[in-house]
């Protein structure tokens, strides 16, 4: 059974910074991208920002300057740098793995971790 686990979260002033970290734990292989979601009360989940295995990343136009996905080997977990926090930022965040196999993609999800930034 493959887990994960955000932690990170908490209130923060607008402006401010948070740093979210994902931690895989259980048998897995390897995961070809890591990617940080959020989903804020009323709205659908969202792509924040994905890391891929080769080391590519992609990020929604509204985090781009700001915020940061990277992967850290020696604790095999990712993060999230997020800078400059703005109040509509405010959401709980998801760390998502995605682990190809020849005919499947298998999705992992972490229960997420709430930000909420103040005005």
């Amino acid at each position: 059974q493959v887990q994960l686990v955000e932690s990170g979260g908490g209130l923060v002033e607008s402006g401010g910074s948070l740093r979210l970290s994902c931690a895989a734990s259980g048998n897995h292989g390897i995961f070809y991208v890591r990617a940080w979601y959020r989903q804020a009360p009323g709205s659908q989940r969202e792509l924040v920002a994905a890391l891929t295995s080769a080391g590519t990343t992609d990020y929604a136009d509204f985090v781009k300057g700001r915020f940061t996905i990277s992967r850290d080997y020696a604790k095999k977990t990712w993060s999230l740098q997020m800078n400059d926090l703005k109040p509509e930022d405010t959401a709980v965040y998801f760390c998502k793995a995605e682990e190809k196999h020849p005919f499947r993609t298998d999705d992992y999800w972490g229960k997420g971790t709430l930000v909420t930034v103040s005005s």
